[in-house]
């Protein structure tokens, strides 16, 4: 797990010493991904610069530095990430090629030598892990930028000027001095809509993510051009191949191939010359992957939760009883609510560019508690998006079967009365009736749930209503002065995956939207602020192939997702440890920016400095400001996306 850089000098009239000077800069901007070791190499005749900070997970010694040349020293790599099949690769290459010169047992140099026998496309195909990874082609004089496929590993590029520019993080990009941060209005609209800036775009005007499963090709003599990226593998086509071809064993063949597959997947992971741990949250996702570390390790695994006071938000009492049955050492730490809040003011340095899931303070608190002890990390994410975990999977269908057959003016109605009474007001009544309540009826913020419910119910169809659940700012180019919001994959059916069922097609859109833009981001920069290597064991390509092979019913039923997870997890944790209603990852923002909060929000929420700004339209901000701090509505979503947008234009 690293942090790598890079650019090309259009113009080739940097010096060699310019373009090592300015490769190691941009390197240091991300040290914490890589706090082990350095390097930079240039070649000043195709004004190429590469730039490498580096974690050491796997051959600790200096034959796993980088920048690394292959043997014969056509392709120079900088790479981001770690290879979990390296060493099943490595044994192709031996059995291909016996007597290939390997200097030392790092995945970097099989990689390189992959590329260089099977060619760049085929190679990748290859690779099993998570990765984003420049190689510079000495002989056809291209730079090739690769990102994984599903988007675990983060990598910028962009033109600004004649330079082109890339990187792990925007911050690397910021230190070259060709840099522009200019605004980019358009996404900042898209930000408001979800809360993340999705792919391919970035918050900087001309600058872009490199979407997952693609690789872009640069040709050094080809200033100011924007090749399109090339994919090498499709989710979309694995999710349809998998509804057209399902899998047709019993119930009990397709625990028994989970648990194999899953089983390899978590052995893979816990390749690693350093300290290895797990997050522990006690949910089914975590615990299940704890519980497959633990069955394949002779002592026991380090595990780490943190907790809190406030019983709504707390799951460290779970994991803990998860933690004792399954004999792993287990470390928590309860968080106070002002530990938490100190976060906030770091969440623009870590983050980059505004992200406003409220998660991302445990999360990061988490990783900064683990990073005392392992260097190495598994988590459980993944399990909701491939398993149907989400609550929206298993009732946005029911509410539309429930209600869709009404005419359209009486569901207004419905919703108008909904929407009547605030939140709070619906909240305590919910609360009143939980002794009579059954324990999945019991919800956290009943009230706001109830709103958004009412918000789908007036839709035209049942696209409109994921369209409007994951949408936190509805019409967000009101609010953006002088935007107009880019096409994205939510917006453009046509690029949606035909699989026939309207819940699969949600947890598609999940995959390759909210997945790689939001969570996988929130773990990648979270635990590599504090230079901890994250593991998703639940994303592994394979995993997810099985999971579009099997049918909706052993995803989700009688009202609950994850089904065959809870089933393989039955296994190794008893079931009443398990269920239990899903509880999330957050802290209490509503009642934070009452309370706590209220004047460091009322800073950025002021209206001259809104006006002086000019991104944000202030009259709406205001009013929503007044309203949460009334209680009458709880706008803590709406408010959260603004202050990290004004957090991070502060910063």
């Amino acid at each position: 797990m690293c942090g790598i850089v890079g650019f090309i000098d259009g113009l080739r009239q940097t010096s060699e010493d310019e373009l090592e000077a300015t490769a190691r800069r941009m390197a240091l901007a991300i040290r914490h991904r890589g706090p082990d070791d350095e390097g930079a190499w240039v070649d000043p005749a195709a004004g190429v610069a590469l730039g490498f900070r580096r974690l050491s997970i796997v051959d600790l010694s200096p034959q796993g530095h980088q920048p690394m040349i292959s043997a014969r020293g056509r392709y120079v790599i900088v790479f981001n990430g770690e290879i979990y099949n390296f060493g099943d690769l490595r044994h192709d290459l031996d059995t291909e090629a016996p007597g290939l010169p390997w200097r030392g047992h790092s995945d970097t140099e099989v990689m390189l030598a992959a590329i260089s026998r099977w060619g760049l496309d085929a190679a990748i195909r290859r690779f099993n892990g998570m990765f984003a990874f420049a190689v510079w082609d000495r002989q056809e004089r291209s730079l090739h930028l690769v990102r994984d496929r599903l988007g675990k590993k983060p990598l910028y590029y962009g033109w600004m000027g004649t330079s082109f520019l890339f990187g792990s993080e925007l911050k690397a990009l910021a230190a070259h001095p060709s840099f522009e941060g200019e605004v980019d209005r358009d996404v900042l609209a898209l930000f408001l809509r979800h809360n993340y800036v999705p792919n391919p775009y970035s918050i900087y005007r001309g600058i872009k993510k490199l979407p997952p499963a693609t690789m872009l090709t640069l040709s050094s003599d080809k200033a100011g051009e924007y090749p399109a990226p090339i994919p090498y593998w499709s989710a979309r086509q694995m999710a349809e191949k998998g509804v057209q071809a399902p899998f047709q064993g019993s119930e009990a063949e397709a625990i028994e191939r989970l648990d194999e597959l899953l089983r390899d997947a978590v052995r893979m992971r816990m390749v690693a010359d350093v300290p290895l741990g797990a997050f522990l949250s006690g949910g089914i996702d975590s615990s299940l992957v704890v519980a497959l570390m633990q069955a394949q390790s002779p002592r026991p695994v380090r595990t780490f939760t943190i907790g809190f006071n406030e019983a709504d938000y707390n799951e460290a009492e779970d994991a803990g009883r998860v933690a004792r049955h399954l004999g792993t050492d287990h470390t928590e730490l309860y968080v106070t609510p002002e530990e938490a809040r100190a976060v906030i003011p770091r969440l623009p340095e870590i983050f980059d560019e505004p992200v406003s899931d409220s998660s991302q303070i445990p999360t990061f608190l988490v990783a900064e508690m683990a990073r005392r002890h392992v260097t190495v990390s598994l988590s459980g994410d993944g399990g909701d998006e491939l398993f149907g975990g989400y609550n929206r999977y298993f009732w946005a269908m029911k509410v539309w079967s429930s209600v869709g057959w009404m005419p359209r003016r009486v569901r207004q109605a419905a919703a108008s009365a909904i929407f009547a009474l605030s939140p709070d007001t619906w909240g305590r009544t919910f609360h009143r009736l939980d002794p009579v309540l059954p324990g999945w009826a019991r919800q956290r913020q009943p009230g706001d749930k109830l709103h958004r419910l009412a918000g789908i119910m007036a839709v035209d169809r049942p696209e409109s209503i994921y369209r409007g659940l994951v949408s936190h700012w509805k019409e967000p180019a009101s609010m953006v002065l002088g935007s107009r919001e880019p096409p994205t994959i939510l917006s453009d059916e046509g690029r949606w995956a035909n699989v026939g069922d309207f819940t699969q097609g949600m947890m598609y859109l999940d995959t390759v939207t909210y997945l790689p833009d939001d969570i996988l981001t929130k773990v990648d920069r979270a635990s590599m602020a504090v230079s901890l290597e994250a593991r998703a064991p639940l994303l592994d390509y394979r995993v997810m192939e099985l999971a579009w092979q099997l049918p909706p019913s052993m995803k989700i039923r009688d009202g609950r997702g994850k089904w065959i997870l809870r089933e393989l997890l039955y296994r190794y944790v008893p079931r009443e440890m398990i269920d239990r209603p899903k509880m999330g990852f957050g802290v209490p923002i509503d009642s934070w920016l009452r309370g706590p909060l209220r004047d460091w929000a009322e800073s950025l929420l002021d209206e001259r400095r809104l006006r002086e700004e000019g991104f944000l339209d202030p009259a709406p901000t205001r009013r929503m400001w007044a309203e949460h701090l009334s209680g009458r509505q709880n706008w803590q979503y709406y408010l959260w996306d603004i202050l990290m947008f004004q957090a991070w234009l502060e910063a």
